[in-house]
């Protein structure tokens, strides 16, 4: 994986409110004088019938109007975005609060506002009159882009408007969720890190018999979610000091300071210099994201599938639809390689020993909690069925094939404890069995 770090301060900026609209604030102020350098230097007669002829009052009141308008709508702006985070955070999950944070659409919205406001003052601040001591001036052209800045930001707010009453309803919410699933998938599974061994070697992974007694462990240096992992920079690590670096946490995972963040081989090498390298190669967060944790996305669609099946909300449409998602995802996934755990350098030599993801933790952590909340609702229980059918479409894999064989025993023996109506029950198993077909085919 490489530039992590910088992948990570790009995703940091991005996910914070304030980036894009401090970035169009400072174009809009180099605009600003550059036009008025124009006004200073180009021709003071204009004749095109677009531009501003007015008076220094008159120019005066217009931007003081435009400039009042653009608070008063970034109030609206900001309270309506307020409502829109509230909502989602209630009704999906507070852990989608960042899907929100990182809309371009707000934040272009919101910098559009600010830009026209700042605009217009930095431009009335150069406005002489007669009375006012100074030669006459009026920025023609500054005055004009002005009007123009006021216009597009009219329809700004009416794009502002559709947008907002757009990206809280659920099916755009788990549509965007499902995408960051699959962009994760695109981005961690096809990609080798280091040199793994051919599997048509089929070698034996050669890990030393002393390495229980003699590896020393590095112990992190903060707490937080582990959000990404420069394998690169440990791989580096491990052939320059002839190592093996067995990690013990993998993205996603809460790492609690002073607990063993690597365990190193030979451990008589270790010093305070390597362990602050290996610290460094470890990004830990307040939160979790899906830079490097392909769960992350999956529990997001199980939570708001979760909150859509409770008591309290009792909306078995919107958990069907993260079904069809997470069907997608896992259809995805199977027909990707696994990376293997053990990591070569150039001379097939093992230096890098982490933490895989697995297939069987992922169907679980898809499908076990909605089980185990929607045993008594028939229609989640069968799209369950049906999405596992999906998945076994796509995979030969005999192992994959026995993971979704235990979730569709697990479904099935489930609804016959729960499901008091035989004729659900009836429907549950014929969908049982169109699973164990498909798996069998």
């Amino acid at each position: 994986m490489k530039n992590v770090k910088l992948n990570k301060f790009w995703d940091t900026l991005h996910s914070g409110y304030w980036f894009l609209p401090a970035m169009m604030a400072i174009v809009t102020i180099g605009l600003a004088f550059a036009v008025l350098m124009l006004d200073r230097t180009g021709k003071t007669e204009i004749d095109n019938w677009w531009i501003y002829t007015g008076g220094p009052d008159g120019a005066r009141s217009l931007l003081e109007a435009v400039a009042g308008s653009m608070v008063s709508v970034t109030a609206t702006a900001f309270s309506i975005t307020i409502v829109a985070l509230q909502l989602a955070a209630s009704n999906f999950g507070p852990r989608l609060l960042r899907n929100f944070m990182q809309d371009t659409g707000n934040q272009f919205v919101l910098g559009t506002f600010i830009s026209t406001f700042i605009y217009c003052l930095l431009i009335l601040r150069t406005i002489h009159g007669e009375g006012d001591g100074y030669e006459e001036f009026v920025p023609q052209i500054a005055v004009t882009v002005g009007i123009l800045l006021a216009i597009f930001s009219i329809g700004v707010l009416i794009y502002f408007i559709h947008h907002a009453t757009t990206i809280i309803q659920a099916s755009h919410v788990i549509e965007n969720v499902s995408f960051d699933l699959d962009r994760a998938i695109e981005r961690l599974f096809p990609e080798k890190i280091g040199h793994s061994e051919p599997e048509q070697e089929q070698k034996i992974v050669e890990i030393p018999a002393s390495f229980e007694e003699e590896a020393y462990p590095i112990q992190a240096n903060d707490t937080g979610y582990l959000q990404a992992i420069d394998n690169e920079e440990l791989m580096q690590i491990a052939c320059k000091y002839n190592l093996l670096l067995h990690v013990k946490f993998r993205p996603g995972k809460f790492v609690v300071k002073g607990s063993d963040l690597v365990m190193i081989f030979p451990g008589k090498v270790v010093n305070q210099k390597l362990a602050k390298q290996i610290n460094d190669a470890f990004i830990l967060g307040k939160e979790r994201t899906e830079q490097q944790d392909v769960e992350f996305p999956i529990n997001q669609l199980v939570e708001i599938a979760l909150r859509a099946i409770s008591p309290a909300v009792n909306d078995p449409f919107t958990a069907i639809r993260c079904i069809d998602r997470l069907s997608v995802g896992l259809s995805h996934l199977v027909q990707r390689n696994f990376p293997s755990p053990y990591r070569y350098d150039n001379h097939h030599k093992l230096r890098v020993i982490v933490e895989p993801f697995k297939f069987e933790q992922l169907v679980d952590s898809a499908f076990n909690q909605i089980r185990q909340y929607s045993q008594s609702d028939t229609a989640v229980t069968i799209r369950l069925l049906e999405a596992i059918a999906v998945v076994a479409h796509y995979t030969q894999n005999s192992k994959y094939r026995a993971v979704l064989h235990r979730h569709a025993d697990m479904i099935l023996r489930g609804s016959h404890e729960i499901l008091s109506e035989e004729q659900d029950r009836n429907d549950v198993q014929e969908r049982y069995y169109r699973v164990i077909k498909a798996l069998e085919h």
